[in-house]
């Protein structure tokens, strides 16, 4: 059963990683990360996952927890802080399909559906951890950034672990400005000709297997 061929037959999802839209908002203080604030208007309308993806972390979901589809949907939003809350006309054809493919199983209960995950879906995560892996990082993510950024609008003073880290996200400033201003640069190169383009990649690429440590 090849699942990529056939994902798309319902509406399991927005669009795959479709921008959103929206300016800057608020001041930047304590190195806020907020160039790309309005990015995060996808994410509340439920709008920043392809079909796949989202099936995917519903599996991922149910290998740890059988569940009902409104929990599937608490669990999603709790993971996100509320930042990622697909709607129930996502949720359940997104169900459907993985119960028609043979991914996930139902056990009735009255008038309600539990979703367990079926072998052939454990099989599918098993092929998929790291993706996954990603995904749910993304969802943790953005709802770090997301109260890092609301502190930073209200003027709320971040308050500093023993190590300089937020005590809410976790994140030193370094890491934070850092991230800024490789943004900056990448702005301010956003109209470089290709053999500047290919010497930035190079650079980009350098830095990605430093940080995954296999430099």
């Amino acid at each position: 059963m090849h699942h990529h061929a056939m994902v798309g037959r319902h509406g399991g999802g927005g669009h795959r990683g479709g921008p959103g839209h929206g300016g800057r908002h608020g001041h930047h203080h304590h190195g806020d990360p907020a160039d790309d604030a309005g990015d995060e208007q996808g994410w509340v309308r439920g709008r920043k996952f392809g079909a796949e993806d989202l099936q995917l972390m519903l599996l991922g979901i149910l290998e740890n927890k059988p569940s009902h589809g409104y929990e599937l949907i608490k669990a999603l939003g709790a993971m996100s802080s509320g930042f990622y809350t697909p709607s129930p006309g996502m949720i359940y054809p997104a169900l459907t399909y993985l119960e028609e493919i043979g991914y996930a199983t139902v056990e009735l209960e009255g008038s309600k559906k539990r979703y367990h995950v079926a072998d052939a879906g454990r099989a599918y995560l098993d092929q998929n951890r790291d993706r996954l892996a990603l995904l749910f990082g993304k969802l943790k993510h953005v709802a770090r950034r997301m109260e890092w950024m609301r502190r930073a609008w209200t003027g709320q003073p971040m308050e500093a672990g023993p190590e300089g880290q937020d005590t809410v996200t976790g994140w030193v400033p370094e890491l934070v400005q850092a991230r800024q201003a490789l943004k900056q640069a990448l702005f301010r190169r956003d109209d470089a000709d290709p053999a500047e383009q290919r010497r930035i990649a190079a650079i980009l690429m350098r830095a990605v297997q430093e940080i995954d440590g296999k430099a």
